[in-house]
């Protein structure tokens, strides 16, 4: 695909498969084309590295943020599980979030929580609402610990952001689908991979191999999940989707069949 932003004429020239076709540069249409692109080329520049939470790095898109944090207000979780720790960015985020909230705690889950990062999410002020677990997210026995500690009649959201392959994601969602509650949601994230096979950090085989896809094959097979991105609780613009590395990464329980 090429895309010629022409400020002047104020148009979008789009080339795509021997096609061409123009747009008005300020319209909806030529926002998301815009948007994508812009989302390709910040990833490749690790844009998503420049960010921290209350002084611990969080490799997320700020839409990103801020998107889940609507999520979060809305379903109200006593409890959040992520896996892939990382900086534990993340983990203060949501830990913060509950603090807010005036309920939930923050379960992680890392196959290695090095010793640094380990030091400084345990001496954060928010530590007391966070618990951590070091081991692989699809290891049975880090599975058992991380169910362990979820009380019965809890509310419970799940983020996956460990290990991106398809096979990984997959084994996640089928490990910690049965925490979700219903009405909340398990969050395959950094479905964007599969945008990004073309671009000098990416790879060839993301097209197929990357978290949306493990996502939608869940789907299919787990009916009481719906693939859905959460609806904005605020909107004025003409806008509907989400600029996001999440693509394809909600799966929102539906509430059981008595309910």
């Amino acid at each position: 695909m090429k895309l010629t932003i022409d400020t002047t004429a104020r148009t979008l020239v789009v080339e795509e498969a021997g096609r061409s076709r123009t747009l008005e540069l300020y319209s909806r249409p030529a926002f998301e084309l815009i948007a994508r692109q812009w989302v390709r080329v910040g990833w490749n520049e690790k844009y998503q590295y420049t960010f921290s939470w209350m002084g611990r790095p969080i490799i997320q898109l700020p839409e990103d943020i801020v998107r889940v944090q609507e999520v979060i207000h809305r379903v109200g979780p006593d409890v959040i599980v992520e896996t892939g720790v990382a900086h534990g960015g993340s983990l203060i985020l949501y830990a913060s979030l509950a603090r807010a909230l005036g309920k939930g705690r923050v379960i992680g889950i890392d196959i290695e929580i090095r010793p640094r990062n380990r030091k400084a999410i345990k001496s954060h002020t928010l530590a007391p609402l966070i618990t951590l677990i070091e081991g692989s997210s699809i290891d049975p026995d880090v599975i058992t610990r991380a169910k362990a500690l979820i009380r019965e009649g809890e509310k419970v959201m799940v983020l996956l952001d460990s290990n991106h392959t398809k096979s990984y994601v997959l084994a996640e969602l089928e490990a910690y689908c049965s925490l979700v509650t219903p009405g909340s949601y398990i969050v395959a994230t950094d479905g964007v991979m599969r945008d990004l096979h073309d671009v000098p950090r990416g790879a060839p085989d993301w097209a197929t191999d990357n978290p949306a896809a493990a996502a939608v094959e869940f789907a299919r097979a787990h009916p009481e999940f719906v693939p859905e991105q959460p609806p904005w609780p605020f909107n004025e613009s003409a806008l509907t989707e989400n600029v996001t590395h999440w693509t394809g990464a909600w799966l929102r329980r539906l509430p059981e069949q008595n309910e």
